[in-house]
């Protein structure tokens, strides 16, 4: 299967700019606290799909103690993770794969926890990912999950808008849809937490910062043209926060058959 890369230098840039080197979705690694809080991720193997520029593989293993494979489509993001990981000395316990979105590449049984920060949001087949998620865990296992979702009914024009010009393919659903997803593909214990309260008030601060401190850097890095479209893609999804149209939250569930 061909992919398209969506991501861009600029909007590399622009990520690391607002949410920390080596990440691409909100909350840095206080967001992976949070998503594997309550688990013992310390010498398990923890797959990070979508694994991006592998900030939040490092955090897993310099926080947590795990051992991490991150699986990613965009070959320019594998490389410049794995930069990341040899340059911080910790190849020999985290590495990056290319995948094609397929399967996650592992036997049945064999992962202890599948994590995954925004990826999910740009999957359109959700139970068929999370079957596959089930199967490649071990009994009593954990998928971990933070997306960006969406509320019932049709999406707005303020949506459209924003999604026009993030430029990247999103395929959002409900949270309570990903219970019931997670639920039909066979995990148990499954827990949904809706975070958008947190990001309504993050969001506010990025597009301050945008307009203001940072935005010299963003001309610098990035040139005016590019930084300006951002400054109207965050006010943009400034917008849909506030009207909560667009949500933010975290799904969990378990393999049965743990001790």
């Amino acid at each position: 299967m061909s992919h398209d890369d969506e991501y861009d230098d600029a909007m590399l840039a622009m990520l690391e700019l607002i949410w920390g080197d080596g990440f691409m979705a909100p909350g840095g690694r206080g967001n992976v606290a949070k998503m594997v809080e309550g688990l013992d991720v310390r010498d398990r193997l923890v797959v990070d799909v979508g694994s991006g520029l592998g900030g939040p593989a490092v955090a897993l293993v310099q926080d947590f103690g795990a051992r991490v494979v991150g699986l990613d489509l965009e070959a320019p993001l594998v490389a410049r993770a794995t930069d990341r990981v040899r340059a911080l000395g910790l190849a020999d316990r985290v590495r990056f794969e290319l995948v094609d979105g397929a399967k996650i590449p592992f036997a049945d049984g064999t992962v202890d926890v599948v994590l995954s920060a925004g990826a999910f949001t740009q999957t359109e087949d959700k139970l068929g990912a999370f079957r596959d998620c089930h199967r490649v865990l071990v009994p009593g296992g954990s998928v971990t999950l933070y997306d960006w979702t969406r509320v019932e009914g049709e999406l707005s024009e303020d949506m459209r808008r924003w999604i026009e010009l993030e430029g990247i393919t999103y395929a959002m659903e409900t949270l309570p849809r990903y219970a019931e997803l997670l639920e039909a593909a066979g995990f148990v214990d499954v827990r949904v937490e809706d975070g958008s309260g947190w990001y309504q008030r993050k969001v506010q601060q990025e597009y301050a910062a945008m307009r203001g401190p940072l935005h010299a850097k963003m001309v610098e890095l990035m040139g005016r043209a590019r930084a300006e479209h951002f400054v109207e893609n965050w006010r943009a999804m400034r917008l849909v926060c506030q009207k909560g149209e667009m949500r933010q939250g975290w799904s969990r569930g378990t393999k049965p058959g743990g001790d």
